[in-house]
This record gives C-alpha cells, sequence and structure tokens, in this order.
C-alpha cells in the first residue's frame, strides 16, 4: 500500500492531477480537502488530495 499527496492552487489543476494519477491505480481512499487564508483583501485557497492505492509492481 502507498500514499501520495497532491496539492494545487485552483480545484481543476487537482481535478486533472489526481484523474491522472489513479487511470492505471487500485485505488483503496482518496481524502480531499479545502483550506483557506486571508492576506489582506486577498483570499488564498489551497486544494488538496491524498490518494491510497496498492502498488502491484
Amino acid at each position: 500500500m502507498k500514499v501520495r499527496v497532491f496539492d494545487c492552487d485552483h480545484e481543476k489543476d487537482l481535478e486533472e492531477s489526481v484523474n491522472g494519477f489513479i487511470v492505471d491505480k487500485e485505488i483503496i481512499d482518496i481524502k480531499y480537502q479545502v483550506s483557506i487564508a486571508i492576506n489582506g483583501e486577498e483570499q488564498i485557497y489551497c486544494f488538496s488530495a491524498m490518494i491510497i492505492y496498492l502498488d502491484r509492481n
């Protein structure tokens, strides 16, 4: 069993990264999280996912 973590500034980037990674993997679970921070008047988002999968190699 292995774990892979993705961290992106935009949800679409995370979606593309995760979908590209899981194509040929046996997925056990995917944990998803969104974080937000405020810097002055700017909102900063962080979209992340942890993928737990079986490594058959």
